[in-house]
């Protein structure tokens, strides 16, 4: 019930911003890179293509959910969002202007309005540092007295639920669910705008996911932030996501409003995640087994060398020799909802759009 009343929400904002505009406060044109491989000489005999010319755009106030299987790029991605990678090519516009032509003290100041949240939360916080001292620390790098730092930082502490009790412990003290609290005080100390969650859940179990996951959902409402929320799970992206954008080695192939995307999905790669989801109720999964052709099946190739065309095409059940010759552009189906696939050319669009089961 919860989702559906989002999805509902989700539907009345893709509505309101399409008759009245809407302000976007990250836009991401083109961005790729290309990971050098070297020979024992340091000869370069090729290269791993991580993320190959993503463009999209974050609202105001708005959550992207990213979603893929594992070497889709998802991660790299957002490192390439926080400079933590350089990219080789694109753009990232906050708010009007390209981080990356950004030096010294302007990269140093934009940096604290895009904040991120790690993966694993036993190995992103300094295990020798106290808990206090693990969130104050970015607001010490920054020119912060030590007192003004530390008080700031039991603010957040008490934001993400965590008491004064728990200030001087050691993060090795703390549980899965704690830790990962203390990690997002520390990305919001700074005020961020804009936080970027990678598998921030997935390292934990499923009733503390539920409640970090309302954690994040109360923050941005309270915080007015803006998010970038990267999961393989399907659920958790459909809880957290206004909108939602697929990846398949290092390519977006459909992005759309969550409702859309979750109702009425249109590539093919995109419906086999869906139909390859896990599910509580036991009429769906029978469902399921019942469309198993619609399931996922292979492995991901290598990016080493990934497949001419479409990427996705040694996968599909529906590859044309002309996917092998001409990589499938972005096209709209519907306001806010592309999919890059040939099967949504012509006649067969009909079909290829049909309600996802």
């Amino acid at each position: 019930m919860a989702i559906q009343q989002a999805n509902a929400v989700t539907a009345l904002r893709t509505t309101l911003q399409s008759a009245f505009g809407r302000a976007d406060i990250l836009e991401v044109n083109g961005i790729g890179k290309t990971f050098p491989i070297r020979d024992m000489l340091g000869r370069r005999k090729g290269g791993v293509s991580a993320v190959d010319g993503v463009s999209f755009s974050l609202p105001k106030q708005g959550t992207l959910g990213i979603v893929g299987e594992s070497g889709c790029g998802k991660s790299t991605l957002a490192r390439l969002l926080m400079r933590l990678i350089e990219p080789d090519r694109g753009e990232v516009n906050y708010e009007g202007t390209n981080v990356l032509s950004l030096k010294g003290k302007a990269m140093k100041q934009a940096r604290t309005k895009m904040q991120m949240v790690f993966q694993n939360p036993y190995s992103s916080l300094d295990p020798q540092m106290s808990v206090l001292d693990n969130v104050a620390f970015p607001l010490l790098a920054n020119g912060a007295t030590k007192a003004q730092a530390r008080e700031r930082a039991h603010h957040y502490l008490d934001a993400v639920g965590l008491s004064r009790t728990h200030a001087d412990r050691l993060p090795g003290s703390l549980s899965g669910g704690q830790r990962q609290r203390v990690a997002i005080a520390r990305a919001l100390i700074l005020e961020p705008e804009i936080v970027i969650a990678d598998e921030a859940v997935s390292a934990l179990d499923k009733s503390v996911q539920a409640q970090v996951l309302n954690l994040f959902q109360d923050l941005k409402r309270e915080l007015s932030l803006s998010l970038i929320f990267i999961s393989h799970d399907l659920h958790v992206v459909e809880y957290m996501s206004d909108e939602v954008m697929v990846m398949y080695l290092g390519r977006v192939v459909e992005k759309g409003p969550t409702a859309r995307i979750f109702g009425a999905a249109a590539h093919p790669y995109t419906k086999a995640l869906l139909a390859s989801a896990p599910s509580v109720d036991i009429a769906e999964r029978a469902t399921a087994d019942g469309q198993a052709e619609a399931a996922l099946k292979g492995d991901l190739p290598s990016p080493l060398n990934p497949p001419s065309g479409c990427r996705f095409r040694t996968r599909c059940p529906h590859a044309m020799a002309r996917c092998a010759e001409e990589t499938p552009a972005l096209r709209e189906l519907a306001p806010g909802h592309t999919a890059a696939c040939f099967l949504l050319e012509g006649d067969t669009a009909a079909a290829a759009l049909a309600p996802t089961v």
